[in-house]
């Protein structure tokens, strides 16, 4: 969501930048001046409290739980390897002193072989892991902008702009706040394409 202030904010200050221009010229024209008062008069601005946004939306939450599911059971099986690693080192060092010096120089090139392998293995599951949130945080940029783009064009709302602790929005008028609006909205929507038919499910079958 970090892009999507970025973006909201540098469309903000070229507005304004504008509007700046356009207002102190000098050598502009009465028509340009009265240009400017009525772009700055339909300009409309709103914003959207993006933790209640991230807290409350289903699609975000649904798939969070799906990869917090992931991440536990790739790290369930990376422990499963590193234990088995970690019994046969045990046991290399329970029977070293009655092995050769071949047998020893053998040992420990396997071990240690399988330690690179396991750190590699776990390379690629925080590779793994990285990517889904990277996905999932795409799919939910793209989610939230797509309907941002639709509701602005029904409400008349030129920008939309996030406003959190981390935000550039010091303060922000109620009449401003339409984040509850884009919530059920989103959600709606989300409920949609879980069920693009809109046929609910028969509760009522008969058990065999």
């Amino acid at each position: 969501m970090k892009n999507l202030s970025l973006i909201l904010n540098i469309v903000l200050l070229v507005a304004v930048g504008v509007l700046y221009y356009l207002h102190f010229s000098g050598h502009k024209t009465e028509t340009v001046t009265d240009a400017a008062g009525s772009m700055a008069s339909e300009l409309k601005i709103a914003f959207v409290h993006s933790d209640s946004l991230t807290k409350n939306y289903a699609f975000l939450d649904a798939n969070r739980v799906v990869l917090e599911a992931k991440s536990k059971k790739l790290e369930q099986e990376y422990r499963n390897r590193a234990l088995g690693l970690q019994n046969e080192i045990t046991n290399y060092q329970r029977n070293v002193n009655t092995m050769t010096l071949s047998q020893v120089k053998a040992v420990e090139e396997d071990l240690g072989k399988k330690q690179q392998n396991l750190q590699l293995y776990q390379q690629s599951l925080t590779q793994q892991l990285m990517e889904e949130e990277a996905r999932l945080n795409k799919e939910l940029y793209d989610r939230v902008t797509a309907y941002l783009k639709q509701y602005g064009a029904e409400k008349g709302i030129q920008i939309v702009l996030k406003y959190d602790p981390t935000s550039d929005v010091l303060y922000g008028g109620e009449a401003l706040d339409i984040t509850q609006e884009v919530i059920t909205g989103l959600n709606e929507e989300y409920k949609k394409d879980k069920n693009p038919t809109g046929v609910k499910a028969d509760s009522t079958a008969k058990k065999k």
